[in-house]
């Protein structure tokens, strides 16, 4: 059931999006489970534009949005949430996670296509459908949560052709810095997971 817009929101989207918003999104995949994965959001720039958001290469969100049309997309504020999604093959029974502060039933249409760099990459316009806001968090600036963010970003293009390795390692080790001088336990813990899943800190 849908609630009041907040003041700034695109039409049918439960938050406010700007910039360029991360999230997390759910699709059904043909094992008919939720495989759950990270999603960039591109806001509007002009009133009455769509929500757009790009995949890139062979991922399952992309292959779901092609055989399901759509998904839930879902706000997080726990980046072991985010690490999860972003970094690991995750799948679940319920397409809504408990860890999410609002959601939103979008349909998914692709609008273009390419490649760059030798990836594939396809850009969607997600029109919302159902959504909800779950709960009303404070805001909290922590530079630790943000690194952990652009160290997924670092992480996944480490073996990219189109990316320079050692100044993806450079970043990683700023990002590392910066989470342990600045992130709380859960930030030391989801950089944890990105260590493990990408093994960074053993390249030479």
């Amino acid at each position: 059931m849908s609630g009041p817009e907040p003041e700034g929101a695109a039409d049918g989207w439960p938050v406010a999006l700007r910039g360029v918003t991360e999230s997390v999104v759910t699709t059904l995949g043909p094992n008919d489970r939720w495989n759950v994965a990270a999603l960039g959001l591109r806001a509007p720039e002009e009133p009455g534009d769509v929500v757009t958001a790009t995949t890139w290469g062979n991922t399952r969100t992309r292959r779901n949005f092609h055989r399901r049309g759509g998904g839930v997309v879902q706000f997080v504020s726990d980046p072991r949430e985010f690490v999860s999604a972003a970094m690991t093959v995750r799948e679940e029974d319920d397409p809504v996670l408990d860890a999410a502060h609002a959601w939103v039933e979008v349909e998914a249409r692709r609008v273009d296509g390419g490649e760059r760099g030798g990836t594939r990459w396809e850009q969607w316009e997600l029109r919302p459908a159902e959504s909800r806001v779950v709960s009303e968090t404070v805001p909290l600036i922590n530079r630790g949560f943000a690194a952990v963010i652009d160290a997924t970003v670092a992480a996944s293009r480490l073996d990219v052709p189109a990316y320079d390795t050692d100044e993806l390692l450079s970043r990683l080790e700023y990002f590392a810095d910066t989470v342990e001088r600045c992130g709380g336990p859960a930030e030391k813990e989801a950089f944890e997971t990105i260590d493990a899943v990408s093994g960074w800190r053993d390249r030479p």
